[in-house]
């Protein structure tokens, strides 16, 4: 069996899917995305082209090998990006070629399921005691919030107490039994996180994502101390490389590896495995698409440190279509008392309904984040 042909498809929302068809008549899907850089990545793709044509798509470990080691650059998102989605789309085919899951061929599942959080707020958080009404009302247990909207190197005490009155409003509106992610998203400065990080410590966050950015890590030692919060960090780390500095330094205690960013479901779980030695949990980014969710569920089935699992449904970024969109059988993804069950059909257990997939492709999109800056005009971190 030979890899024949690479199709890419850019689909609204923000997305990029990839089919990887072999002479078999067997193929397989991947989503090779970084938001807001669709093309960037497809042409990415594009150039390993020639070093998948005519490749055995069984050799996966071969074949990740040699997109990293064997093209002399490495790393970043764009690279890791566009190997992630290979590297998706050639387990999915294995899976499908043998009739079983991938999880079955990594070892078999230590979970059927896992728990799921939902956005709420949006970019500037707003309305969210509200919002995680509505979210347990759907069945959700835990929910994620952006902390911030743009802010300088150091916040004002207004500031600090908005992020403050926001938490313990969804605290009030979720009661104790609510999860409560805050997301930082790295807006904020080290200064300012140490702050934020104590003045939360009443409302019992369930984590704070990225207090700094990932250029930043070596802060994380100091508002560590800070607080007893667990700290989450990794959305924008590649490789297990990348990891590697986090994890010595021990001042992490969820990482966030996204399968569609840090090389795929192979880098995945090595980084997974990498943090459970050293005693911290993981928690896969994943606000994309149902592609990359059946890969992250693919490792959360493997992975025992895995504790709870992103997803996209309902996000503020999904205008037009959602998650469900693209499956043919949405209810792959039936979210119930708070989790998902690990798909079990053959590959990355689920279906991708190609004409739609087709059909929304001619309309592509361009999506870019905002670019937003401080009442100076000074460009602020989105």
């Amino acid at each position: 069996m030979k890899i024949a042909s690479i199709e890419l498809f850019t689909v609204p929302p923000r997305w990029l899917f990839l089919k990887l068809s072999t002479d078999a008549g067997i193929s397989g899907w991947g989503e090779p995305i970084v938001e807001g850089h669709a093309a960037t990545v497809a042409e990415a793709v594009r150039e390993i082209g020639p070093y998948l044509l005519g490749a055995d798509p069984d050799r996966i470990e071969d074949i990740w090998q040699m997109l990293y080691r064997g093209r002399f650059y490495r790393g970043g998102p764009v690279l890791m990006s566009a190997m992630a989605g290979v590297n998706q789309a050639l387990w999915d085919i294995k899976g499908k070629r043998l009739g079983v899951p991938v999880y079955e061929l990594l070892g078999g599942k230590v979970r059927d399921r896992i728990p799921v959080y939902s956005w709420i707020g949006g970019d500037r958080p707003a309305d969210v005691a509200e919002a995680a009404r509505e979210k347990l009302a759907q069945g959700f247990h835990a929910i994620k919030m952006n902390a911030t909207d743009e802010q300088g190197y150091i916040a004002s005490v207004a500031a600090v107490d908005a992020v403050v009155q926001r938490v313990a409003s969804v605290r009030e509106a979720g009661g104790k039994a609510l999860g409560i992610g805050v997301d930082f998203h790295g807006r904020i400065h080290k200064g300012t996180a140490k702050v934020i990080a104590r003045e939360l410590e009443p409302y019992h966050v369930m984590f704070i994502e990225e207090p700094v950015l990932p250029d930043n890590n070596e802060a994380l030692r100091e508002i560590a101390h800070h607080t007893s919060i667990p700290i989450a960090t990794g959305e924008r780390m590649y490789s297990r490389w990348d990891f590697k500095r986090v994890l010595e330094a021990g001042y992490v205690d969820i990482i966030q590896p996204d399968v569609s960013h840090a090389g795929g479901i192979s880098e995945t779980l090595r980084i997974a495995s990498m943090a459970e030695a050293y005693d911290v949990a993981l928690a896969p980014h994943c606000p994309l698409g149902p592609i990359a969710l059946a890969a992250c569920l693919q490792v959360d089935a493997i992975a025992h440190n895995a504790f709870i699992q992103e997803q996209s449904l309902g996000l503020h970024y999904n205008v037009g279509n959602d998650l469900l969109d693209y499956l043919a059988d949405p209810a792959v993804f039936a979210f119930e008392d708070g989790c998902v069950r690990i798909p079990d059909g053959p590959g990355l257990g689920i279906h991708i309904n190609e004409d739609y997939v087709e059909a929304k492709s001619k309309e592509g999109h361009n999506w870019r984040n905002p670019v937003w800056r401080l009442s100076d005009n000074a460009i602020a971190e989105w």
